[in-house]
């Protein structure tokens, strides 16, 4: 990774940190998009301690629309290459939460922000020699069996697994489509699951539900170490350099859920995600 840029959503704990630790240490450049400035700025220290250099740290809140465009204007304006976007952030909510653009929180920030987001960074993607783009999604897409379309917004009762499990379904569908329209490029895009990983994934949440859902799910939790390793492989390896539109486990191709293979679903999500993020991709 020496002498390569690679931008991270979400580093400051579990995944994303092991992932920016490692990568920094292979000697990549990294640029860091955070919510929390003092977490960020921590990292940033914890980062220049293992390896010499100090990554640089855009503020960003992934449930804001508003910010991720800023976020992505300030990166662009730097006029760098980018040779790997990793959207490594999401959320988990226990009770129904609108962002300030008016969508349900969970899929704003766990779909629409990194559609958003991939979309404004591809520019910077182009003008590398070769890129990647690394969506972490994961096996919650086996909670539901579709995208059910008909309630986006989970307005008709709102059920804390389905929502998540879609929101993760929609990941592994953008990942088909997006590479599908960038295979003519020098771009891959490849989905993952990091497995259950005991990170602070759900601890946004207030009261007993906050405490509870991470200590239910601990003891069926990898270390985010373990988790890391697909995420840091698909960044990294060679033996993806020609691999695109696929979605991985434990370091290998994985075979997902007929839903998150459907091509008309993932169609029909393109177009509703371009409509509610107001963004539509170069064709």
């Amino acid at each position: 990774m020496q002498g390569k840029h690679v931008a991270i959503t979400g580093p400051t704990t579990g995944i994303g940190r092991h992932v920016a630790l490692e990568l920094a240490t292979r000697g990549a450049g990294l640029t860091l998009f955070c919510r929390n400035e003092d977490k960020a700025q921590a990292l940033q220290q914890d980062i220049a301690a293992v390896s010499g250099a100090a990554p640089r740290v855009i503020i960003m809140d992934m449930a804001d629309l508003s910010s991720v465009r800023r976020a992505a204007g300030e990166f662009m304006s730097l006029e760098r290459t980018l040779d790997v976007l990793l959207n490594n952030a999401g959320v988990i909510n226990t009770t129904r939460r609108e962002t300030v653009d008016g969508f349900e929180e969970t899929l704003a920030v766990n779909h629409f922000a990194p559609f958003l987001f991939t979309g404004l960074l591809l520019p910077a993607l182009q003008q590398a020699p070769s890129a990647r783009i690394v969506n972490v999604a994961s096996h919650a897409h086996t909670f539901v069996r579709g995208m059910d379309f008909e309630d986006m917004q989970a307005e008709n009762g709102y059920k804390t697994f389905r929502v998540y499990g879609r929101s993760k379904l929609a990941n592994i569908l953008f990942t088909r489509s997006l590479a599908r329209r960038l295979e003519d490029q020098d771009i891959t895009v490849n989905c993952l699951h990091p497995g259950a990983v005991a990170t602070s994934l759900g601890k946004n949440n207030s009261g007993l539900a906050g405490k509870l859902l991470p200590a239910l799910l601990k003891p069926f939790f990898r270390s985010p170490e373990q988790g890391a390793e697909t995420s840091i492989y698909l960044c990294c390896s060679e033996e993806v350099n020609a691999i695109s539109g696929e979605y991985f486990y434990d370091c290998k191709v994985t075979r997902t859920k007929p839903w998150a293979r459907d091509d008309r679903e993932a169609a029909r999500l393109w177009n509703y995600s371009e409509e509610c993020t107001g963004f539509s991709y170069p064709t």
